[in-house]
């Protein structure tokens, strides 16, 4: 992301030390930091190869890091909006990615995590990718968030003039000025990647040079006008790390993302320490098609499916799909230099957040996430019992569940690998009765139990049992279906007047309106 001008690292500085102390309430203050297809093995802290994030290893010295946590599935949209609703994409509806052009998004009867904490008197923000829906009421600020600053949906889903690895390029604006419209197509070349603050695109395309460095100075801006509101605060931190690099190679964009950690860990700090609990974690592993660009599975190599083709990373169901690096730090309440072996999952951010604020789930509905403050908290190590893994594009139907662990088992019924970076795809196969891997003694999932074996016979009626439990839980519950059909009205657009939708405007004073409906108008393009 390059190094902070000299004014930026001065304006930090002040917000920092101008923070208010604690909420007259005691309320804590929340920050989640989610960083996009990181691998397991890209924090130095879980794999002593990785050197590039010294910031990440200091908080997992400083705070509790979990080895056996999950992301509820292993890809964008479906990941992110069970971490925001703390239920899978069987219950949300949310099975499969959005696009560019989806009418559609998080199905608006579903409950996000902003919405219950701002009830519960929190000021909350999104800063980061989204994905989630972005046309009409499905953008962020109308899902629970006071504010909102970043990028609809992946970095690499439109054209930018800074385009760095494995971005695509903008089309130059014709020398005399013919008009163009979007199209609705999935050619991210021609529509550029735009910049929202709040309703209005305030950038299009997007400088992806500076955008790390944006949303650092926006995450300042809006901690400082929650804590001058005294105000307890939630910020939502999605990073564009590591989904594609921003930088010219991999270790160099790690390397930038653990300086935003950073940099955002001293905001907290800065606030009064041990205000503000601060949860790291990822949305899914790496995507290995990218090839050298891709993150690090450490152990997680899913040596069965390998064998057979394709890759065991980001959109399969197997450990270096969804297993994810986490990490979290509140001093004098979370025991520090602790490492926990609990089975956790992105789904418990929700209702653990919103326990330790002293606020209510909403009623009519179950969850898949647990209060796990308790493990946050040290006075337990006990997390899931059992952990459903959904289909998430490489195998099976979206959504489908399909995979899952009762304790250090995991179960498949279906397997079948991502693309890898050779362009292999593992071939689709189910599985009656299911592959059974002891992770206990096989974390690379190498070498599944023999059906034979006493081992398997001991554990397939435990898990049969916790399976058809777990399906009758989702088809008795209130549930819901997102919208996934397409349309160019969704297409965000600041003017359909110039190619790939090009517009240039000042530079946004991230303002933090009162109002949730933003008032200016969108820029021309020039």
């Amino acid at each position: 992301m390059g190094s902070p001008s000299p004014w930026a690292v001065l304006l930090l500085t002040v917000l920092a030390g101008l923070c208010a102390p604690p909420t007259a309430q005691g309320k804590p203050n929340f920050i989640v930091i989610l960083a996009d297809d990181l691998g397991w093995g890209d924090l130095g802290a879980n794999w002593a190869e990785t050197k590039e994030t010294p910031n990440l290893d200091e908080l997992a010295a400083e705070g509790m890091r979990f080895v056996d946590f999950h992301s509820a599935a292993s890809t964008c949209s479906p990941s992110r909006a069970s971490l925001l609703t703390g239920r899978l994409g069987a219950r949300n509806g949310v099975t499969h990615n959005f696009a560019i052009s989806s009418l559609g998004g998080l199905p608006l009867n579903e409950t996000t995590l902003p919405e219950v904490l701002r009830a519960a008197g929190y000021s909350t923000a999104a800063i980061g990718k989204w994905h989630l829906g972005h046309h009409g009421r499905y953008h962020p600020i109308f899902r629970g968030f006071d504010y909102y600053f970043g990028i609809p949906y992946s970095h690499d889903m439109g054209c930018t003039d800074t385009p760095g690895y494995n971005v695509p390029p903008c089309p130059p604006c014709p020398r005399h000025g013919a008009a163009t419209s979007p199209t609705n197509k999935d050619c991210y070349t021609d529509v550029a990647l735009p910049l929202f603050e709040n309703l209005t695109i305030v950038q299009q395309p997007v400088n992806l040079s500076s955008l790390a460095e944006r949303y650092v100075e926006a995450a300042a801006r809006f901690i400082q006008q929650a804590r001058d509101s005294g105000r307890p605060f939630f910020l939502y931190l999605a990073l564009a790390h590591m989904h594609v690099p921003l930088e010219a190679a991999y270790g160099a964009a790690l390397r930038g993302m653990d300086a935003v950690v950073g940099r955002v860990r001293g905001l907290a700090d800065g606030c009064g320490r041990g205000s503000t609990l601060l949860w790291f974690t990822g949305d899914n592993g790496p995507w290995a098609q990218k090839c050298e660009l891709a993150g690090r599975l450490g152990p997680l190599l899913g040596a069965w499916q390998r064998a057979r083709g394709g890759s065991p990373s980001k959109q399969s169901t197997w450990e270096g799909g969804h297993r994810v690096p986490a990490l979290v730090y509140w001093p004098g309440r979370v025991p520090a230099a602790r490492s926990s072996t609990a089975m956790l999952s992105t789904m418990d951010i929700f209702p653990t957040l919103v326990a330790l604020a002293g606020a209510a789930l909403p009623p009519n509905r179950r969850f898949d996430g647990l209060d796990v403050s308790p493990v946050l908290l040290g006075q337990s190590d006990v997390g899931h019992k059992v952990l459903l893994h959904p289909n998430s594009g490489a195998a099976g139907r979206d959504g489908e569940l399909e995979a899952l662990r009762l304790g250090q088992y995991k179960v498949f019924y279906t397997t079948g690998g991502a693309k890898a970076c050779d362009g292999s795809v593992g071939p689709e196969e189910h599985h009656q009765p299911p592959l059974i891997f002891n992770l206990d003694g096989d974390i690379q999932e190498q070498q599944p139990l023999a059906v034979a074996s006493s081992e398997y016979q001991a554990v397939l009626p435990a898990v049969s049992r916790a399976y058809a439990q777990a399906l009758e839980d989702i088809a008795t519950d209130n549930t819901s279906v997102a919208d996934y059909s397409r349309g160019p009205a969704a297409v965000p657009c600041c003017s359909t007047q110039h190619v790939a939708c090009r517009c240039r405007a000042p530079a946004s004073r991230m303002a933090l309106p009162e109002q949730h409906v933003e008032r200016r108008a969108p820029r021309r393009c020039l």
